[in-house]
């Protein structure tokens, strides 16, 4: 285990960043029912079946030292209601991307969602002392695309017929990342979008 794979807990005011545990397998499946994720074709996010084999598979991961997956609960109550990782860990040049993260539809675009990534970022970047930090996304996932340039991070271009969908089709990937010398411009901005009234749910 390097000390990027090292579990950990992440706590902000609205998100609570757990290692991932069987024990999560239950909120997960009605996290995963909120809004029936997993019918959005260009994601791999698990029905609830299917969830029990998808917590194994990212258990093995980490076992492996290639990924260090969270679930992120609810900061009130502990209640889980995603999933993310840090994955295709580069211990040696320090670099780490956040993915294969998805959330129940009634926290999305919310203050938590800010939240994750600041205390995802700020890990990776004061603690584990990474010179990148990536994000990868399908080309058709609009959604996830737009919330990842709120972020602040940057295109680094596109990987054309890079993977399969869950369908079969070829997948176009996104491919974004944001560097040590943006991250205090980043932590400002989402510090800001955190602190900030407004009505309703909070965008990241």
């Amino acid at each position: 285990m390097t000390e990027i794979t090292a579990p950990i807990t992440l706590r902000g005011r609205h998100a609570l960043l757990e290692p991932l545990a069987p024990a999560h397998h239950d909120a997960l499946c009605e996290a995963a029912r909120d809004g029936e994720l997993w019918n959005l074709w260009y994601t791999a996010i698990p029905r609830p079946e299917g969830m029990r084999a998808e917590i194994d598979r990212r258990l093995g991961l980490h076992a492996a030292g290639s990924m260090l997956p969270f679930a992120v609960c609810v900061a009130d109550g502990g209640r889980a209601v995603g999933m993310t990782t840090y994955m295709n860990i580069d211990a040696r040049h320090r670099r780490v991307e956040i993915g294969s993260t998805w959330y129940a539809r009634s926290v999305q675009r919310t203050a938590l969602n800010t939240e994750c990534k600041l205390l995802l970022l700020a890990h990776a970047f004061e603690t584990l002392q990474c010179i990148a930090v990536e994000f990868r996304t399908s080309f058709f996932n609009q959604a996830s695309r737009r919330a990842i340039e709120r972020l602040g991070a940057k295109a680094d271009g596109i990987l054309r017929s890079h993977q399969r969908h869950a369908d079969g089709s070829l997948r176009d990937t996104c491919v974004y990342s944001i560097i040590a010398a943006e991250w205090p411009a980043v932590k400002s901005h989402l510090t800001y979008q955190l602190a900030r009234p407004r009505p309703g749910s909070q965008p990241c």
